[in-house]
């Protein structure tokens, strides 16, 4: 027998930690959790304990009837592989991972051990499902975005900045999104006139070597897709937008609370809160394969008012008529 072989067969037992033994007259339950993205980020733990408060409302407590095993990848892509390896050892009956590549991590260690995923923006074209209506495999979950969100995000950037003639794209290139939305918005962005710029990071001296060097050239903006990468250096992003007085549009509220200009995006937290459901729907039985991919009903608008006005724009009546929220 393969060493691997025989750390997943103990994966069901032994390996599991001592946590996890039920308490007297209840079968304790195993979830495992991979996030990709830092175990130190604050985003992280409300977004974990938005999923927690799914289970508990839907009759779920850890320490009582479920534990929960979480491993973060500290968003390295090259750690995400063993990651993966090792929550899959430990034997849970269900797991649930956010983004494209921990789902396809996973999915390289286990046919069997359903998956329920978020933060997936094109599930059929990843290959991590077979389609949204009956995905198959041992893998399902929720859409964050549909791909017409791509022209949202570039209408919003020449509507607060008419002259706006390029727009440079960020993200990580080891990130499914980055290729992703690159071609979508290539495909979209000259109906607007607009010129997409690829601006590939990987870390901050990236982040500020690409967003420097685009912003010599006039008339530019910023386009954020989901991306870890981007996300983590969080911060920093805005700053240079706020540096170089570049428009810029993000993926998540987050981003505009924290000083960013705008977002059009869906309500990750809900995304978190929501996968809980299909987690207890698989924990009492119920097939990934027959599960259909969640898509989003809804899209939340939100600006930074005071951003804008600190960054010389001028926000249009109707965009601001149509935003779900306005930070002043």
């Amino acid at each position: 027998m393969k060493r691997r072989d025989f750390i997943t067969l103990l994966g069901g037992a032994a390996t599991w930690p001592l946590a996890a033994r039920a308490q007297q007259g209840e079968r304790m339950r195993r979830i495992g959790v991979l996030v990709h993205g830092s175990r130190s980020g604050a985003v992280w733990q409300q977004r974990l304990a938005a999923f927690r408060q799914g289970l508990e409302s839907l009759g779920w407590q850890e320490g009582r009837n479920i534990h929960i095993e979480t491993l973060f990848s500290d968003n390295d892509y090259d750690r995400l592989p063993r990651v993966a390896q090792e929550l899959v050892a430990l034997g849970p009956e269900v797991i649930f991972a956010n983004t494209t590549p921990a789902t396809k991590a996973l999915q390289k260690e286990t046919r069997t051990t359903p998956i329920v995923f978020v933060q997936v923006s094109d599930p059929t074209g990843a290959g991590v499902v077979a389609s949204l209506a009956r995905p198959g495999g041992n893998t399902t979950g929720f859409l964050l975005y549909e791909d017409s969100i791509a022209g949202k995000w570039l209408g919003m950037l020449k509507e607060i900045e008419p002259h706006l003639t390029r727009a440079a794209l960020l993200g990580n290139p080891r990130g499914f999104p980055f290729g992703y939305f690159l071609r979508i918005a290539k495909a979209i962005a000259p109906s607007l006139g607009i010129e997409i710029v690829p601006a590939p990071i990987a870390n901050i001296e990236d982040l500020d070597r690409s967003i420097s060097s685009f912003a010599r050239v006039s008339n530019g903006g910023l386009l954020a897709p989901p991306d870890n990468t981007v996300e983590e250096h969080r911060d920093l992003v805005i700053a240079l937008a706020a540096r170089h007085r570049l428009p810029a549009v993000y993926a998540t509220r987050e981003f505009v609370v924290a000083g960013g200009l705008m977002s059009y995006s869906t309500n990750v937290l809900q995304h978190f809160r929501q996968a809980a459901s299909y987690v207890d729907r698989v924990l009492r039985g119920a097939n990934p394969a027959n599960l259909p991919v969640e898509t989003p009903t809804k899209y939340e608008t939100v600006l930074n008012l005071k951003t804008a006005k600190a960054l010389g724009f001028e926000v249009s009546p109707t965009l601001l008529v149509r935003a779900d929220e306005v930070i002043e």
